[in-house]
């Protein structure tokens, strides 16, 4: 239990809005005084908090001493692997990114490429950071689904061909000799909102996913959520439009097919919006298409806007389902593509949901942007990092096989 209070007093420490002294800490974790101090002690000794000043005296006693995180205590690196692009970073532990890195996914798809690939930025992306060694807690990979966490494998996700039953927890932990985390891509992103997110990252709320596939992220009551097997969020098949594209699975109008780039590309050249003679098999003249069409679309009404907007409103019934049988407070989007579709999508949604949000009377529902950028997969796995090793959540204690995950590092206990 010291090492659970330890957890307890640094995770108030980073979710308060403001620094807190050690009497307003035992307010808000219910730990007697006692408790608190020794338990800052053995935090400041570990170089994971730092005091940062008095508060002001209000006459009644000296001023007390405030404390907050200590940025340079530890840190996390983070991979987001999405079939068009691999985003590699190194978070402090503050949440903040110290150091970014992007490469396009190549085209072949092969894990042993992948793989070494991924490990050699690794390296130098904790070189770059200048970073201590002994100081990266881990490393933490967002992987499009299904996996097996359990495993630390990555079973057959559907715009990864060459990618069946690859076991890149241990792949990446033999390469890089660093403890792995391996998680989906949307419960990824929800960490990176929970730990870094500010006001979005609290209370219940969907993350929605858009990239080359969709996902959706959980947290509720603050808590993660994974499901029995940790492959949460697989919505690519709720049908969204009966008349819309064949989808492999058999059926039409799955919300996953009508939502990839390659779709919209392709009616809008059926559209004559863009021009004829993209190749929908290469990924990376899609993206050019894609973001062309989103271009077109910004520019001001026609046929372009018009075909975004109708991907917003298939999305927009995703998250009404989704949010009225859960009671949620807020859909915070992210992703590859969020950047480029935010002017449309957060207008759309939001008409939506007033409309349709069941409880609107009780609560409001927020539709919002994540404020992590397009780097949230990958500042997620880093947060899942920084999450298993310090955050007080029974269910982080539970996270994957106990040889890959990192000790906690105060007190004398490890778990």
């Amino acid at each position: 239990m010291g090492g659970f209070n330890d957890t307890v007093v640094l995770d108030a420490i980073r979710r308060a809005d403001e620094r807190l002294s050690r009497v307003e800490i035992a307010a808000a974790t219910g730990l007697s005084g006692q408790a608190i101090s020794n338990i800052t002690r053995r935090l400041l000794d570990a170089g994971l908090v730092r005091e940062a000043g008095r508060q002001k005296s209000t006459g009644l006693g000296k001023p007390r001493t405030l404390l907050e995180l200590e940025p340079t205590g530890q840190y996390a690196v983070g991979v987001h692997l999405d079939p068009a692009v691999v985003t590699t970073v190194v978070l402090d532990l503050t949440g903040q990114v110290v150091v970014r890195k992007r490469a396009e996914t190549p085209a072949s798809d092969d894990p042993d490429v992948l793989i070494a690939g991924i490990a050699a930025t690794v390296e130098q992306v904790i070189a770059e950071a200048g970073a201590p060694r002994d100081r990266v807690v881990g490393v933490g990979i967002a992987a499009p689904g299904p996996i097996d966490v359990e495993r630390g494998v990555v079973i057959d996700p559907p715009n990864l061909s060459a990618w069946h039953l690859v076991p890149l927890r241990d792949a990446l932990r033999e390469r890089t000799g660093l403890p792995v985390l391996l998680d989906k891509d949307v419960t990824a992103a929800a960490s990176a909102e929970k730990w870094a997110g500010g006001p979005n990252g609290r209370g219940s709320f969907l993350f929605f996913y858009l990239g080359t596939g969709v996902g959706a992220g959980l947290v509720i009551g603050d808590e993660v959520v994974r499901g029995s097997s940790s492959n949460v969020g697989e919505i690519g098949h709720v049908i969204v439009d009966p008349d819309g594209p064949l989808c492999y699975c058999g059926r039409r109008g799955c919300v996953g097919e009508s939502s990839q780039p390659r779709y919209l590309v392709q009616q809008a050249v059926q559209a004559g919006v863009l021009a004829k003679g993209i190749d929908l098999d290469d990924r990376h003249a899609v993206d050019l298409g894609f973001a062309e069409l989103c271009d077109q679309a910004a520019a001001g009404p026609g046929v372009a806007r018009e075909l975004i907007t109708a991907l917003a409103n298939r999305i927009a019934k995703v998250v009404e389902d989704i949010a009225n049988l859960l009671d949620l407070e807020r859909v915070v989007f992210g992703g590859p593509h969020w950047d480029q579709l935010a002017p449309f999508f957060v207008d759309v949604v939001r008409a939506a949901l007033e409309e349709r949000f069941l409880v609107r009377s009780v609560h409001p529902f927020v539709v919002t942007g994540t404020a992590l950028g397009a780097d949230v997969g990958a500042v997620g796995a880093a947060s899942l990092v920084l999450d298993h090793t310090f955050s007080p959540n029974p269910s982080v204690l539970l996270l994957g096989p106990a040889e890959s995950a990192p000790p906690v590092v105060v007190g004398s206990a490890e778990r």
